[in-house]
């Protein structure tokens, strides 16, 4: 069972929201990449195993703060956007978007 959600086609234009977080969301991942590949030296070296668990919860953590981030830019500029369109399929698609992440992740 995957839990990858389908990309839709991309027919949005990045936005001045999206160039202010982009440099914040880079950090962040890069950070995350750092902190893995430290649990990946944790797991080679044979660290206690509540210690890598620990720090996959606080990668997780990490990865949930980008995901809103993300979220936060998309609700403001492209679903805005798309659902004051004129055309009632750029609604319908941005609509049917937020209910498939909200299916996918189970969060509201």
């Amino acid at each position: 069972m995957s839990n990858e959600i389908a990309a839709s086609p991309s027919t949005h234009q990045p936005s001045s929201a999206h160039d202010a977080v982009a440099p914040d969301l880079v950090r962040r991942l890069k950070s995350v990449e750092g902190h893995v590949r430290g649990i990946q030296r944790m797991v080679e070296s044979d660290a206690y195993c509540i210690d890598i668990l620990k720090q996959i919860k606080a990668v997780k953590q990490a990865l949930e703060k980008v995901g809103a981030i993300t979220l936060k830019t998309h609700l403001e500029t492209c679903v805005s956007d798309g659902l004051r369109s004129e055309d009632a399929a750029d609604r319908e698609r941005v609509i049917a978007e937020i209910v498939e992440i909200v299916n996918a992740t189970g969060k509201l």
